[in-house]
């Protein structure tokens, strides 16, 4: 979670001081020494962030140094940001190079006047006395990190992955008549002449939505069971271990393990073991999207009869591209009746339905808030199993579902590991989706606005900004962390998506007292603005009704960030912005629309 901030922190740290190196005129004068401190003790803490985010959900303390660490990279992150500006001020306007004016977060610098010149009133040295504090502040983090001896672990190994089998009792699968029809239908048939010999199926959809026990059930099937001569399971997982994987197959198919080593002699002899036979293989959380890695291992399964089956569950759409699927099914959320009779089997399993009805009716309610998703109606029906109590089932639908620590434990595994996939400039774009209220419609533009105007897009080669947004969208889109897509009627390309409920809430459990939306109307400030913590708010979505009045509480956020003054140029300049209104003697703009 801490690894996206510090990570781009790192880079702009990197590129900033080269860019402030390659100036004829220094902006901020004997800090080179500051500079390398701070990215010695950023690269040393970025080495043990692994290990810390796997285990601050068991130890208190290490949370705690976390959200130090969090917090000093977001105040690097604003003196970077006011350091660039007045570089870049220095470089358009050529002002005085002993002056830097404040950065000023809401109003835009069209005028040449711009809103540095009025009031100079930082110099020079407080960049530089403002990074002193903030490496002093660094160090002792640093320091403090080598109290909980943390291990240096690669991101690859990053987490503990619960390990499929293709076990399961059929009766205990709720719903999904379409999808288990369809799939066993694609599984039984022979494909026609052009197709390949061994065809690819892939199910993809978000984590916990219930690929794996889609996969189960196929794979059990009595049908299913006597139509191929042989059955293999892997669970792939990542990293996507070609040597590992290959002897699971052998093992599979031969009912021993192997001694050979060299991974040639292995895939040989799963070609040679499949020749003439009709199989499944079931590849469970499949992650790569490397082409080569899985290259090698097509073209020893092609040996096998027409109408063997290979059978991929993953999250990213890129995958099943990757995987030559000649066919992808979609897994969708399960309807609240399928829901339900998943939460009832599992909650009232062993109980006596006589004075069930009132833990019925909150149960209903609890079980609409989990929006389709099994993974979350489990986790719950497995909490209230053992809960009796009238008053013990209603607190737990008046609560958070991020606060019990039983959903906690259930569902953030599975969740972290599609978010822990993603590079950490686009972990930073999703974070932002927070900001957003619940089952929000996010228009695809004015969201790519939004993350250029925050600076999370990075420039790369010599793409528009804007590309790279896009890019950006498609990235999240297509690992299952958008859903609902509206598309144009004319091109077919998506405008508008949404985020599963559970996914948001992921996003706002990430981003605690960070990000919050509200709704203004009237005069009175809205309670739940009231009640939220001002001190680490840094970003808000606030929509104001007809004559409602901009909630003052929101003036005591110091560190709310808005549009930087280069970004909010960068944009009003390109036609993005509209409708600007000016204020002040200056003419300076202080507000626009989109």
């Amino acid at each position: 979670m801490v690894d996206a901030i510090v990570s781009v922190v790192l880079e702009q740290l990197i590129s900033t001081a080269i860019e402030e190196a390659k100036e004829r005129v220094r902006l901020v004068k004997g800090v080179g020494t500051e500079v390398k401190m701070l990215q010695d003790n950023f690269e040393a803490i970025q080495a043990v962030l692994v290990d810390a985010d796997r285990r601050q959900m068991a130890e208190e303390p290490v949370r705690l140094w976390l959200e130090k660490l969090k917090y000093a990279s977001y105040d690097m992150e604003d003196a970077l940001d006011e350091w660039n500006t007045a570089r870049v001020k220095l470089q358009i306007e050529g002002v005085d190079n002993n002056a830097l004016a404040p950065r000023k977060r809401v109003c835009s610098f069209f005028p040449a006047s711009s809103c540095f010149g009025s009031k100079q009133m930082f110099l020079r040295h407080d960049i530089a006395q403002e990074i002193k504090e903030i490496n002093k502040n660094l160090d002792g983090i640093h320091r403090q990190k080598d109290i909980f001896n943390f291990s240096v672990i690669r991101s690859t190994e990053r987490s503990e992955r619960m390990h499929s089998t293709p076990l399961i009792d059929v009766s205990d699968v709720c719903g999904r008549v379409e999808e288990k029809s369809t799939l066993k239908s694609k599984l039984l048939g022979e494909g026609s002449e052009q197709q390949n010999a061994v065809q690819t199926i892939s199910l993809v959809g978000m984590g916990g939505i219930g690929k794996t026990t889609l996969a189960q059930f196929v794979y059990n099937d009595n049908d299913v069971i006597n139509h191929f001569g042989k059955r293999i399971w892997v669970c792939v997982s990542d990293p996507f271990d070609e040597y590992r994987i290959a002897k699971a197959i052998i093992e599979a198919l031969e009912g021993s393990a192997t001694n050979l080593v060299e991974l040639n002699a292995l895939l040989l002899r799963i070609n040679e073991s499949i020749a003439r036979e009709k199989f499944l293989l079931v590849l469970d959380d499949v992650w790569t999207e490397d082409y080569n890695k899985w290259e090698s291992f097509r073209h020893c399964l092609i040996n096998g009869q027409r109408g063997s089956k290979i059978l991929v569950t993953t999250r990213k759409e890129i995958v099943a591209g990757t995987m030559d699927s000649t066919d992808v099914i979609s897994i969708k959320e399960l309807s609240e009746r399928e829901c339900w009779s998943l939460f009832e089997r599992i909650a009232f399993s062993n109980r006596p339905r006589l004075g069930c009805e009132q833990l019925e009716k909150i149960g209903r309610k609890i079980v609409s808030k989990c929006k389709g998703l099994p993974l979350a109606v489990k986790t719950i029906g497995s909490l209230l199993r053992f809960k009796r109590s009238l008053r013990v089932w209603q607190s737990i639908l008046d609560s958070q579902m991020w606060q019990l620590e039983e959903f906690e434990r259930g569902l953030l595994g599975p969740l972290l590991l599609s978010y822990n996939d993603l590079p950490p400039t686009i972990k930073r774009c999703f974070l932002y989706c927070a900001i957003f209220p619940k089952d929000y419609r996010m228009d695809k533009d004015e969201l790519i606005k939004l993350w250029l105007a925050q600076g999370y897009i990075r420039p790369k080669e010599n793409k528009e900004l804007e590309m790279i947004g896009e890019e950006y969208f498609d990235y999240l889109a297509t690992r299952s962390f958008f859903q609902e897509f509206e598309t144009d009627d004319y091109d077919g390309l998506v405008v508008s998506c949404k985020m599963h409920d559970i996914v948001h809430d992921f996003a706002q459990y990430l981003t605690k007292n960070e990000c919050f939306s509200t709704e203004a109307n009237g005069h009175e400030e809205p309670l739940s603005l009231i009640n939220t913590p001002k001190e680490k708010l840094r970003h808000s979505m606030l929509m104001l009704g007809f004559e409602a009045s901009f909630p003052d509480s929101l003036l005591n956020a110091k560190k709310l960030e808005m549009i930087g003054e280069e970004y909010f140029d960068y944009l009003a300049t390109r036609s993005f912005f509209q409708e600007f209104e000016t204020g002040g003697d200056d003419g300076l703009v202080v507000s626009c629309k989109i």
